[in-house]
């Protein structure tokens, strides 16, 4: 197992993992990648894990704390490691997305992350930016107040992470690899998982669960991450309501809930109060998929246990979620987040916009090359593409090519808006099929308040799609079925206490408008966080300039930068 080292002011200790008091500013992590042994569903495999564990292990710091993370690479290929939600401010090196703001750590070879926390408080994670090896090399980040601050909550009892993953028999490098090459959709998992296990509803799921002890009366929060690949997911916990107090590491106004709907990428803070007949009670995870597209359609749970029950009833009660396809049970959830907006957490919606954005977000079809048959509709190749620009990554990375001035890697013509109005979300729309493809980028000016408006289309096949911005936090101020429209959308935002997140769930056939101030300097990834999509070319990248000084200038490379090979 890696080494966790922290540098200290003062004392401190700890309870159940977490660090309590006295908290340093600087915090140091050891994470070994390499293939490990996993035994799930009577299905043995290697699969690259960091430190051995499943997942990964969580990293520990206060609001505005800084860890340096050495990853060393003893796995078979190149891997690069994200610090999703964290700004990283003026810092793009140590962002990880591959070829974008860095190469590889190439195996048998090391890198040391610095992550700058800023105001971020709450639950953030920290996943793979290669191919598809986030689905097992992930973890928890935990962002406790500052010293002498408090929650906007009463303390809670304890605390637990909680992480929504999956598992999947097949090698995932194999998985994606075969899927590029013949232009294909991946197969879907086999099973999700709850911190690891698939649960009780599979076939040779014995003894396969997570189980978590609570003491009757007690609140606990548990720090929820949506980690599964390619599915938005439901979660509840049977016989109980759960009160939602954070997403993304920002506070939100309390919603109580019997359920969430939580997008690929997204964190939720719940409050958990163990306040029924003590027993056995099943919390549980299932997808929200609304598409054609394939997908997992199965259940995972893990148990919630109150302590001195010794034994299990005959039948252990299970939440009531949603159908897969139940369009207003998510919007039942989704609509009633709304920034805490209070004196302690203020917010600061941008009003006067200097930058607007419309960007259609579509799966496409490519013609497969060299006179062969490729495995999507057709005998195409499977695409996406944002503005009908289906990206694609460079073998340089585009921070080293902006930072040093080198040409032929990128262009910076990333359309504001999409090359042709149509009616983006009716339905005879194959004639928008086929994208453009290159690696084209958008450069906004330093301090310039940006508006990005993510529009849905029912091209290729419509769903819902959870856009990351890496580097920002942004408010969501609308969202809504249908065309976005110029004169009446912008009359329906919330910009009293729109919530402050960094993945938006862009509704299918529906569009989402976000808003911020470009004050982070640096070359940060956009992208859909389902990871096939990714993998098609549902992404771009924004660029920042510096602003006028040093203190908003991107800072200087650090020495032991990944070569690109």
């Amino acid at each position: 197992m890696g080494c966790r080292i922290l540098v200290f002011f003062l004392g401190t200790f700890f309870l159940d993992g977490f660090l309590l008091s006295m908290a340093a500013n600087v915090h140091h992590y050891s994470f070994l990648l390499k293939e490990t042994n996993f035994t799930r569903l009577c299905f043995t495999k290697p699969m690259l894990t960091v430190n051995e564990s499943f997942p990964g292990p969580t990293i520990h710091v206060r609001k505005g704390d800084t860890a340096f993370v050495n990853v060393l690479n003893n796995g078979k290929y190149g891997v690069t490691i994200h610090w999703h939600g964290v700004k990283q401010p003026r810092n793009p090196w140590s962002d990880g997305p591959e070829n974008i703001t860095q190469c590889p750590i190439q195996p048998g070879k090391n890198f040391t992350y610095e992550i700058i926390f800023s105001d971020e408080e709450g639950t953030l994670w920290w996943h793979a930016h290669s191919d598809w090896s986030r689905a097992t090399v992930h973890g928890h980040i935990v962002i406790l107040p500052e010293i002498g601050k408090t929650y906007p909550f009463p303390e809670p009892y304890s605390q637990q992470t909680i992480f929504l993953g999956e598992w999947f028999d097949t090698d995932l490098k194999e998985l994606i690899d075969e899927a590029t090459a013949t232009g294909s959709d991946p197969d879907p998992s086999t099973g999700f998982t709850i911190n690891g296990w698939p649960g009780a509803l599979y076939n040779c799921s014995n003894e396969t669960i997570y189980t978590l002890g609570v003491k009757y009366g007690k609140t606990y929060l548990l720090r929820l991450v949506n980690g599964v690949m390619n599915e938005e997911m439901f979660f509840g916990i049977a016989g109980h309501n759960i009160t939602v107090v954070a997403q993304d590491a920002s506070y939100i106004k309390p919603i109580v809930t019997s359920y969430i709907m939580i997008t690929p990428g997204q964190t939720m803070d719940i409050l958990l109060t163990a306040n029924r007949t003590p027993s056995y009670y099943y919390m549980a995870s299932s997808p929200f998929f609304d598409s054609g597209a394939p997908f997992d359609n199965t259940t995972t749970t893990a148990i919630l246990r109150y302590t001195n029950v010794t034994s299990a009833p005959s039948t252990i009660p299970m939440p009531s979620l949603p159908f897969v396809t139940d369009k207003e049970g998510a919007d039942n959830f989704t609509t009633q987040l709304r920034a805490l907006a209070s004196k302690k957490h203020p917010i600061s919606v941008p009003k006067k916009i200097t930058e607007r954005i419309l960007i259609t977000v579509s799966v496409n079809q490519l013609p497969c090359e060299g006179n062969v048959t490729c495995g999507g509709p057709n005998g195409s190749r499977l695409a996406a593409s944002l503005n009908n620009i289906s990206f694609t990554t460079p073998t340089t990375d585009i921070l080293q090519a902006y930072y040093r001035n080198l040409n032929g890697v990128y262009k910076d013509d990333f359309p504001n808006q999409p090359p042709v109005y149509f009616n983006f979300t009716g339905v005879d729309t194959d004639v928008y099929l086929l994208p453009d493809v290159g690696t084209k980028v958008k450069v906004i000016q330093y301090g310039a308040s940006v508006e990005i408006v993510y529009q849905g289309t029912n091209v290729g096949n419509a769903e819902n799609h959870p856009m990351h911005l890496h580097g920002y936090s942004f408010y969501v101020v609308g969202s809504a079925y249908g065309n976005w429209n110029k004169t009446t959308s912008p009359a329906t935002y919330n910009l009293v206490d729109p919530p402050l997140v960094n993945t938006v769930g862009v509704p299918k056939n529906g569009w989402a408008a976000i808003r911020f101030v470009a004050n982070n300097p640096g070359v940060w990834f956009m992208h859909c966080h389902l990871e096939r999509h990714t993998s098609w070319g549902m992404n771009s990248v924004v660029i920042v300039k510096n602003g006028p000084t040093t203190n908003t200038s991107i800072r200087r490379p650090p020495p032991n930068l990944p070569i690109c090979v």
